[in-house]
């Protein structure tokens, strides 16, 4: 298990994931981070907590739109897209618990 030191939006935590697994959780943590900062920076919403309630509305209706039937995915791009929901969850997690 690894270690990771990683910031969302200026605030640190420290995540762990599996050694083969940190190249996807620096990915999703950019993906996040840079999500938050456009909602922010959009100057609509303040405060953290309703900025990542809106990002994880935001990227649910990704997923959705990505799942509906007029998207086919390949078997590939399902394993890919549940990794990345995967890692989401353990920084959103771990974001709670901090």
């Amino acid at each position: 298990m690894s270690q990771l030191d990683v910031s969302i939006m200026g605030q640190a935590y420290r995540l762990s994931c599996r050694d083969e697994e940190e190249g996807k959780l620096r990915q999703a943590v950019a993906y996040v981070d840079g999500k938050m900062r456009a909602i922010r920076d959009a100057g609509r919403i303040r405060g953290t907590d309703r900025i990542a309630v809106m990002v994880c509305l935001s990227m649910a209706a990704e997923l959705l739109t990505l799942k509906s039937p007029d998207a086919p995915l390949s078997e590939a791009a399902l394993t890919e897209l549940r990794q990345k929901v995967d890692a989401m969850t353990r920084i959103i997690d771990s974001a709670f618990q901090s």
